[in-house]
């Protein structure tokens, strides 16, 4: 990272400042998708009869790349959201409002910091290609891990899409279709991309056979929704102070979710106009967040969510059973998926 703000900084300083902001934006996090990775590969490893293919070098740079997307990831929806924190600090776009204001310069410093964090994640992008083929460079494996990498990418940014898109398409579907939509939306835009894409381009990198791709990927698909879920959870119910986001931040935003399409659907219909109404207030103050709170307990959407994500978690447990796998790496999975659904932030 010190290499790209050294060349960033001999641009000048408008450029040395936008380097910093990405440096900013890859501080915190639980780094879940790196552990992920390095763990895939090594349960590959465990069980194979030759060395391992990939160096533990190669294996941390491509893992330090996908949390380096990640980290561009964020910016982008941090700016699609319009959200103001992210893991309680200011997001990237906030940030590079608060540069301009403090420099003095011209113009509207909302409207720079909004196109400073498209630039910024597209920046974060390019950091993270190259340093992804900077560590599969003489890798025999590295056809295999692209295309699951290229993969992951694919299927986040239409995943990303589909989410925003589902804010305003949800009128011109039958409400009893919005949790299946919703489930839609999981999965690509989280699901793959948080642990299945991430365990299989690990095991990619060690040289895994089929089987031990697929397994991998039921795993960390059904994992992956678990996480989400939970994620959908602590959006509407989860402690700011913890969490690093406002209270409800979900409902604010107006985030088509399990959550809420379990609540529609429970609703009479004048009930479900009034839900839709608050849906998407960035006004919605405390009150108001309280009251669509109760509402999802009290029609059970809440409960069924839980169960939801205990289920995925129930097939999880099963997916890897009789897979060709190192035992230590595949327990050391499984308490990863513990610490990622069962979580508070």
């Amino acid at each position: 990272m010190s290499e790209q703000i050294s060349y960033a900084s001999g641009l000048g300083t408008e450029a040395e400042k936008m380097a910093l902001a990405g440096a900013s934006s890859l501080r915190g996090g639980k780094r879940l998708r790196a552990r992920f990775l390095l763990t895939a590969r090594r349960a590959v490893d465990e069980v194979s009869p030759a060395e391992p293919v990939a160096s533990d070098a190669a294996a941390i740079g491509v893992a330090a790349a996908l949390e380096v997307f990640q980290a561009a990831a964020l910016v982008h929806d941090d700016l699609i959201d319009n959200s103001d924190t992210r893991r309680g600090q200011p997001a990237a776009h906030r940030a590079l409002q608060a540069v301009h204001e403090a420099a003095d310069w011209a113009g509207d410093a909302e409207a720079f910091g909004r196109s400073g964090a498209v630039l910024l994640g597209d920046l974060l992008v390019a950091w993270s290609d190259d340093l992804l083929e900077e560590s599969l460079d003489g890798v025999p494996t590295a056809g295999p891990t692209r295309r699951h990498y290229a993969q992951m990418r694919r299927d986040v940014t239409i995943g990303q899409f589909l989410d925003v898109a589902e804010e305003s398409a949800y009128v011109a579907h039958a409400d009893d279709s919005h949790a299946d939509r919703a489930l839609r939306v999981a999965s690509y835009k989280s699901a793959r991309y948080s642990i299945q894409k991430p365990l299989q381009i690990g095991a990619a990198l060690a040289g895994a056979d089929d089987a031990q791709i697929e397994a991998l990927g039921r795993f960390g698909h059904d994992i992956g929704m678990a996480f989400q879920l939970r994620d959908d959870v602590l959006g509407v119910f989860g402690d700011s102070a913890v969490t690093g986001k406002p209270s409800g931040d979900d409902l604010r935003e107006g985030k088509r979710t399990v959550l809420v399409a379990y609540a529609r659907h429970a609703l009479p219909a004048d009930r479900r106009a009034d839900l839709d109404g608050m849906l998407g207030d960035r006004g919605l103050d405390a009150v108001r967040i309280r009251a669509l709170q109760q509402t999802i307990v009290e029609t059970g959407a809440l409960a069924r969510t839980e169960e939801l994500i205990a289920q995925y978690e129930r097939q999880a447990e099963n997916a890897l059973d009789g897979a060709r796998l190192g035992d230590d790496a595949v327990a050391e999975l499984r308490a990863l998926a513990r610490a990622a659904t069962q979580r508070t932030s």
